[in-house]
């Protein structure tokens, strides 16, 4: 079975993923674009009991654009997102795909939030589900 692991840029906050995730997408919304600092965010979404996070973390929560939360987990050290649970979807966790550093990772199959997506963006994994 795989096993992944996402760490923080300093190496102190870790996830070991194991199993494929269930969903990979972007999402185009403007509170993802702030909090990964890029035109979109890439994530990947796993049970809960497959992932063992390992380190410290501040969480922070934030309410979107629906009233839904959101709280995310980053190292107090360097401040790396590396996961995050939304309310509506509880025995998730969410892990920013950047935090695995693994060029290989499975591209994304559903893309949210397009309505906000810079002009200039193309995500072409096939198939992909679209939502605005």
């Amino acid at each position: 079975m795989t096993t992944r692991l996402a760490s923080c840029f300093c190496g102190q906050l870790s996830a070991a993923c194991t199993g494929e995730p269930f969903r990979v997408s972007v999402c185009h919304c403007l509170n993802c674009k702030r909090r990964s600092g890029s035109a979109f965010s890439f994530n990947a979404r796993w049970k809960t009991e497959d992932v063992v996070i390992t380190g410290r973390a501040t969480e922070f929560t934030l309410v979107g654009d629906e009233g839904s939360h959101a709280t995310f987990a980053f190292c107090p050290h360097c401040g790396t997102t590396v996961h995050y649970r939304l309310d509506t979807q509880p025995g998730v966790i969410a892990i920013p795909a950047g935090t695995f550093a693994d060029p290989a990772f499975p591209a994304p199959f559903v893309s949210v939030y397009e309505e906000r997506q810079c002009a200039w963006v193309g995500i072409h994994a096939d198939p992909l589900e679209r939502f605005d």
